[in-house]
């Protein structure tokens, strides 16, 4: 049983992780947080970083893609906060500027009848 946010964000992280390994993603940090932000996954394949926010939501009997939207929750101020973030994680690691990365939002769908989750990855999201 779901009982707030924080288990819900946590479980819809840990999926999302399962899900880019079981693709080829080699995960690098997790939860990189400052105080302007957080990115949920950062994670390394074909010579990229990939970024990447998830967005999990609880959905109760028939999973309907179309109603259920969470990459909505990825709005402008979001999408700022995540620019900066990715521009720190740069100079943190002293990384070139043309090292080549994407941004991706993995959408978790948690079906509390069921007891399975679904999953959707937006990807190569423009910054």
């Amino acid at each position: 049983m779901i009982k707030n946010t924080k288990q819900k964000g946590n479980l819809g992280e840990d999926i999302a992780c399962k899900y880019i390994a079981n693709r080829g993603y080699v995960l690098l940090e997790r939860n990189y947080r400052k105080t302007w932000g957080e990115i949920d996954i950062i994670a390394t394949k074909d010579n990229l970083i990939h970024f990447i926010e998830v967005k999990s939501v609880v959905v109760k009997g028939v999973f309907d893609a179309n109603y259920h939207k969470p990459e909505e929750n990825v709005h402008s101020y979001k999408v700022f906060h995540i620019r900066r973030m990715v521009q720190t994680y740069f100079d943190e690691r002293k990384l070139n500027l043309d090292t080549g990365f994407a941004f991706h939002v993995i959408c978790v769908y948690l079906n509390t009848v069921t007891r399975r989750a679904k999953i959707k990855m937006i990807e190569n999201i423009i910054l």
